[in-house]
């Protein structure tokens, strides 16, 4: 009874290589055999050609045969879907349990797929089992399809909301601080495997067995002597039988268990370091001069704000002109400037000491905007704060 490991690989590289290292280990290479779908241009190993080449069933035909028995026939169908959808399918002919366990080893460090999660993700799609008319899938059909797989199979992460959210009571406004925490567990995940079948097969034995024959032979002899008294008690009439005798040879088949197969998984711990980055929201104070007014009863008049505005206008307009697109596009980086120099981390600061972690800071909130392009709006905003001036 032969045992036949069979492993599905989405990557040809990594199934020739799983194909490459049990050759090295000692299978031998009729034992081996690697069937690419159309996915797998490269392959030198062809021992299933396409539909085409064998009358729009050589897949189904091979893996039908492979399997053989009734029971194992949904994995055939199975396994030529997969070679239809790009697939690489590796199987092994193994001759002892030792030879399969050291099959199944190998193969498992190849990254094969999970061919029941798969099938499974298939049928939901609509499949209902392998068509040998069905054409094979083209490169781009491949890739999307397991795009979608993946897409499918990737947990739906919760986004944190960036944006502060302030509640005011009374004369104070309650801003909140946001710091992610990180927060590692551990899950159980089907990572592929292997399938293990056992077949008949039939072999010819001959032994040797020693059978005993009898044969009659009739002989005539002629004589000339007075008959005895024995002659003519013999003269009477009579019948004489003699029965050849022969061995043939009796073939009988016992059953006996001659092996016991152990399948067994091993379980090994192992410690996985988890490097991530955490968030956390930063709240700075700028500090207003006397002109910024504020009327009661709800309604801001901030005639510092106008003024500033104002100011940037003009300085965009020496500095950029219309050849740098709107002003727009600029504001953020005067308003940045300004609450960086009014926050207490830049008091009587140098340009050139904070400009690096003022870039380091916009660059990372502001990815669509290069700091080449905004950083003298930026200096500007600050100087107009303390009061500075460059040129």
């Amino acid at each position: 009874m032969d045992n036949t490991v069979v492993g599905v690989y989405d990557s040809y590289a990594q199934a020739q290589n799983a194909m490459n290292e049990l050759l090295s280990s000692g299978f031998s290479r009729n034992d081996v055999h690697l069937n690419s779908g159309a996915g797998s241009t490269d392959s030198t190993d062809q021992t299933l050609r396409t539909d085409s080449d064998q009358g729009g069933s050589g897949i189904g035909n091979f893996f039908r045969s492979l399997f053989g028995m009734d029971e194992h026939r949904d994995h055939g169908d199975i396994y030529s879907e997969a070679v239809r959808r790009g697939s690489c399918v590796l199987t092994v002919d193994a001759d002892s349990d030792e030879q399969r366990d050291r099959a199944i080893d190998i193969m498992e460090r190849f990254n094969p797929v999970d061919i029941d999660e798969r099938s499974t993700y298939w049928r939901g799609q609509g499949w209902s089992g392998y068509d040998a008319g069905a054409p094979q899938y083209t490169s781009d059909e491949i890739e999307r399809e397991r795009g979608m797989y993946m897409q499918g199979r990737t947990d739906t992460n919760l986004n944190a909301d960036t944006n502060a959210n302030m509640t005011q009571q009374g004369d104070t406004t309650r801003i909140p601080v946001v710091e992610e925490q990180l927060q590692v567990g551990k899950r159980e995940v089907q990572r592929g495997g292997v399938r293990v079948f056992q077949r008949l097969r039939e072999k010819p034995v001959q032994e040797s067995v020693q059978l005993r024959e009898e044969h009659v032979n009739v002989e005539r002899h002629a004589v000339d002597q007075p008959a005895s008294t024995a002659d003519l008690a013999a003269f009477k009439e009579g019948t004489i039988e003699l029965r050849e005798m022969a061995e043939e040879p009796v073939v009988s088949k016992t059953a006996r268990v001659v092996e016991e197969v152990e399948v067994r998984k091993e379980v090994g711990q192992r410690t996985a370091e988890i490097q991530d980055t955490v968030r956390r929201t930063d709240v700075e104070v700028e500090q207003l001069g006397a002109s910024d007014t504020r009327s009661r009863g709800g309604d801001f008049t901030d005639t510092m704000a106008t003024s500033d505005d104002a100011d940037y206008r003009t300085h965009w307009q020496t500095a950029y002109g219309s050849s740098s697109g709107r002003y727009e596009d600029y504001d953020a980086a005067y308003r940045y400037g300004s609450t960086m120099a009014g926050s207490g981390r830049f008091k009587n600061y140098q340009w050139t000491d904070v400009e690096p972690q003022l870039r380091s800071d916009w660059e990372a909130n502001h990815p669509e905007s290069t700091w080449d392009k905004v950083k003298d709006a930026v200096r500007y905003g600050a100087e107009r704060v303390t009061g500075r001036q460059h040129h």
